[in-house]
């Protein structure tokens, strides 16, 4: 019954928001709340729901901040300097923007942070698109291809997470699947290539200079703080370096980075309450939906749904059909991103199918590498479970039934394409 229930309920919210029937956040919060009433634990849900919040709350903080620093980078100018240069390079061309595009997400996704990558590159390439008149879903969609096959770098939250629950070094799970992964980044590249050429097609080579400057009110321009530049620049360098080192804990160090920012940036207090009004509907509209979240994922755990769905999912694999697991885990990990949240794939599912392929003598390992070729890899930056998905649409202004219906055959294909090498080079095997 509970398993029902848990199917349901993410068959009603991906229907309502693929649909546009209501927004995302009254789909997170009212579908697993009704669902949740008709479990045996609905005089629980109040303490689900808040454990759920609070779950999220450190996540929730630390993109509130970090919307809002990199939010006043922007404003001043941090990044005018490198979409002047991209400018420059591709000379208008929408098909080398699209695959420089994808360049520069696997480069920023080096961290393996999902949220600083898009924090990062959206802001810096969004107003570049925006002159050419390019989709604002090629620009999300190729960022969270790249992000999400460099997603499976051993410091990666999935892969962790697989070597954690299979008890396991991650080596172990990584360093096989090498050659998949540049597959996969050179399959991005292809698809890049493939939507910059639809771009070109459908604008056409624009030969221009393009002066920020000009393309701005005065308004815009009395908040430019050229003459900080370096110094926002170093004070930027040093934030994604204590993110990576993790220095602090990650709000901590946004929260200390705006303030830093904001007060020499901008010393008089009523311009640095200006600087915050600016950036608080984005902020506030991704931090809501990150709460909401919070609300679907505690309410799915707490009522047991969520093991509950995995039980049943074993149980319906045939015999028969043993000596494929790994195949099928690999080909069903990227659609399941849209199901499972990265904890509850890898710490409730992952050991229960791994303990069942065991028994038609596949080894653990083979299951934790086709599990990573997908789940919250390249599914991360489509998934409703993720915050950070939420932080990509919203900063890319994209809507997330769009954006899932447009690169959803992508960033399946990526898993795919990597699947079939990671057979090929024996990194996963059929008995």
């Amino acid at each position: 019954m509970l398993a029902i229930l848990g199917f349901l309920t993410i068959a009603v919210f991906l229907y309502l928001i693929l649909s546009k029937r209501v927004s995302v956040i009254v789909a997170l919060i009212l579908v697993p709340v009704l669902f949740g009433l008709f479990t045996s634990e609905r005089a629980n849900l109040g303490s689900m729901i808040l454990d759920g919040v609070s779950g999220v709350a450190p996540t929730g903080i630390m993109l509130a901040f970090a919307i809002l620093f990199f939010g006043l980078m922007n404003s001043v100018g941090l990044f005018d300097p490198i979409i002047s240069g991209v400018l420059k390079m591709v000379k208008g061309d929408p098909l080398k923007i699209v695959m420089g595009t994808a360049i520069i997400g696997m480069v920023t996704h080096l961290d393996g942070s999902g949220a600083s990558t898009f924090l990062i590159t959206i802001p810096a390439l969004l107003p570049l698109y925006e002159r050419l008149g390019m989709s604002r879903l090629v620009l999300a969609g190729v960022v969270a291809l790249s992000a999400g096959t460099m997603n499976l770098l051993p410091w990666g939250g999935p892969t962790v997470r697989a070597a954690s629950a299979l008890g396991m070094d991650v080596d172990t799970l990584f360093t096989p699947v090498i050659p998949a992964m540049i597959a996969g980044l050179i399959w991005v590249l292809f698809v890049s290539f493939i939507l910059g050429k639809r771009e070109r097609k459908r604008l056409g080579v624009v030969d221009f200079e393009y002066d920020f400057n000009q393309e701005r009110s005065e308004k815009e321009l009395s908040i430019k703080r050229p003459k900080l530049y370096w110094f926002n620049l170093l004070l930027t360098i040093i934030t994604i370096v204590a993110l990576v080192e993790v220095w602090l804990p990650l709000p901590i160090v946004f929260m200390v980075g705006f303030a830093i920012a904001l007060i020499v940036n901008y010393p008089k207090p009523k311009d640095q309450q200006d600087r915050i009004t600016e950036q608080a509907t984005g902020m506030v509209t991704v931090v809501t939906i990150i709460f909401a979240a919070g609300i679907f994922t505690g309410v799915l755990s707490g009522t047991g749904m969520i093991e509950a769905m995995a039980t049943a999912m074993v149980n319906v694999i045939p015999e028969s059909t043993g000596s494929f697991m790994a195949l099928i885990v690999a080909i069903s990990s990227m659609p399941l991103s849209l199901v499972f949240t990265p904890d509850a794939y890898y710490f409730g599912v992952l050991p229960i199918l791994s303990e069942t392929a065991s028994a038609f003598g596949i080894a653990p390992e083979e299951i934790g590498r086709a599990a990573i070729l997908g789940q919250m890899t390249t599914g991360f930056p489509l998934s409703p479970l993720t915050a950070s998905t939420f932080l990509l649409i919203g900063l890319a202004g994209v809507e997330l039934g769009d954006h899932q219906r447009f690169i959803f055959k992508w960033a399946f294909g990526t898993t795919i394409v990597m699947t079939i090498i990671a057979f090929l080079t024996g990194a996963i095997s059929i008995f």
